[in-house]
């Protein structure tokens, strides 16, 4: 069972949706993840949002022109993605086991983003399978932009990847690490407990 699942119950879509809403109502910016894929890639780049919720990354890089899949394991979440962007690709499936041209999508995305603590979200264990499976989405070049937490502070669950085990998985699985940043908006990481990381395939 998923960490996610554990933490929810899959049933917190309309909850997760309200309250990011507030922050945006308050002034947050809602979207550093869309403006650093978006920074990454071509115009029109095919964009896969791994675990993407609600959608509120997939749907702005979709407003900025890209070709965007979402997939999600969370029922609840895909039905709030799909009520606000129901002209856009969303997809239940188990990272896991992630095959795209099961679902009838083409395994050739410039980019897979995977936010929102995916990682140190999914079962215990399948952290290595699930980089396997977005590394076989990826087009020879295409990046994997993961951005997660690694301390208490900065998670709602007891960590579950380290940096260096997650560095392990990618390598493991062909990617070479490209950059790394301490937030969305690319401030430099010189350790903390927040890290976004792009490998490229």
């Amino acid at each position: 069972m998923s960490r996610w699942r554990e933490l929810t119950g899959e049933t917190s879509g309309e909850d997760y949706a309200a309250r990011f809403a507030a922050l945006a109502r308050s002034g947050k910016g809602m979207h550093g993840e869309a403006r650093f894929c978006a920074a990454l890639v071509p115009a029109g780049a095919r964009v896969l949002d791994a675990g993407c919720g609600t959608g509120r990354v997939m749907i702005r890089l979709a407003e900025l022109g890209h070709d965007c899949v979402g997939v999600d394991l969370d029922a609840s979440m895909l039905a709030v993605a799909r009520q606000h962007a129901p002209e856009l690709s969303w997809y239940q499936a188990d990272l896991a086991e992630f095959e795209p041209r099961r679902l009838g999508v083409a395994p050739d995305f410039d980019l897979v983003v995977a936010a929102g603590n995916i990682f140190p979200l999914l079962a215990a264990g399948t952290e290595a399978t699930v980089v396997q499976r977005l590394t076989a989405a990826l087009r020879p070049g295409g990046l994997l932009v993961a951005g997660f937490g690694l301390d208490e502070a900065h998670l709602p669950v007891p960590p579950g990847i380290t940096l260096a085990e997650y560095d392990d998985c990618c390598a493991a699985a062909g990617l070479t690490l490209v950059d790394r940043f301490a937030t969305w908006d690319a401030d430099p990481y010189r350790g903390g407990g927040y890290v976004v990381s792009v490998h490229r395939r």
